[in-house]
């Protein structure tokens, strides 16, 4: 299987097609925004002609009224792989959600499902109070994470609510992960991050002039709650709050693109620590014939017995 991974507009899209192209090959999607079926553009999904050129696998396949986990993609990815594989296809996984990747690769921790009295309880505390709490019942977890970090205080504090044992110990018991049973063959891209940030940049104009804008009012046309992934993704909460006169169009393009800077930052941090270090990293802008070289090089590479 091959893995091509990275912050968001650094190439990985272009080099999993290419890489298609030369073998048979199955593109199986490992972003947490592009499995919505209501965010091609906002999302930067491949489009419509770049489907048809090859095989694809879980993009658009969940409706925006659901919120997607990274359990059931990786369940959901087990089977693409399977699948693909059992066609005589190569899958290739790609996509910057590193959480998604490691959930497939090293499995997850089997935590129940949470008591709904205790996460309402949990999730009403303002975020300081959540955090002096977190540091009575589990002062590792406390210790650890940042006061400010609303989502992961919150679920570590209704872990150990609920289930009387600390995330941590849940987390030393991984299971379900596929990571010792493939031939992986990865690729990291980490481009030079002046030129990704002036890509992510121009990428959101080319996203308003090509329907993103329409996009995300067919969304606020729902009517869905307010607090569900589609409703959060990049652009949307700003073209939205646009849209409705809440804000102006200049402050809407500086607060998204801004947005989408951030994001690929915490990506590019993410994959310069987390991955192995003998996984390979491309750190050079990517061109067209650069993406030609790659994709022969890494389709070589997953050929290989």
């Amino acid at each position: 299987m091959a893995l091509i991974a990275g912050p968001t507009a650094s190439g990985k899209s272009a080099l999993a097609l290419a890489v298609a192209e030369r073998l048979p090959a199955t593109i199986v999607n490992a972003d947490s925004a592009q499995v919505y079926r209501d965010l091609r553009i906002l999302s930067a999904r491949p489009s419509i002609a770049e489907e048809a050129r090859a095989p694809h696998a879980l993009f658009g396949y969940i409706d925006g009224a659901e919120a997607c986990s990274a359990a059931r993609w990786a369940a959901d990815a087990r089977r693409a792989i399977v699948d693909s594989a059992a066609a005589g296809r190569l899958p290739i996984l790609v996509g910057g959600t590193g959480l998604y990747l490691r959930t497939l690769l090293n499995g997850i921790a089997p935590i129940p499902d949470i008591d709904p009295a205790v996460r309402a309880a949990v999730r009403a505390l303002p975020v300081a109070e959540a955090h002096e709490a977190l540091s009575r019942e589990d002062p590792a977890a406390a210790a650890r994470l940042a006061p400010a970090d609303t989502t992961r205080v919150a679920r570590a504090l209704e872990v150990i609510r609920s289930t009387g044992r600390t995330i941590a110990a849940w987390q030393a018991d991984l299971s379900g992960g596929i990571g010792d049973r493939i031939r992986l063959a990865p690729l990291l891209l980490l481009p030079p991050r002046d030129w990704l940030q002036k890509r992510c940049d121009d990428r959101f104009v080319t996203m308003l002039e090509t329907g993103g804008i329409g996009e995300a009012e067919a969304l606020a046309a729902r009517a869905l709650d307010p607090a569900l992934p589609v409703m959060r993704a990049i652009g949307v909460p700003e073209i939205l709050a646009w849209r409705t006169g809440e804000i102006d169009r200049e402050t809407m393009m500086v607060r998204a693109q801004t947005a989408t800077r951030q994001y690929a930052k915490r990506q590019y941090t993410w994959f310069s620590r987390q991955p192995p270090e003998d996984w390979p990293r491309i750190t050079a802008q990517l061109n067209d014939d650069d993406i030609d070289d790659l994709a022969i090089k890494l389709a070589n590479q997953s050929l290989t017995p």
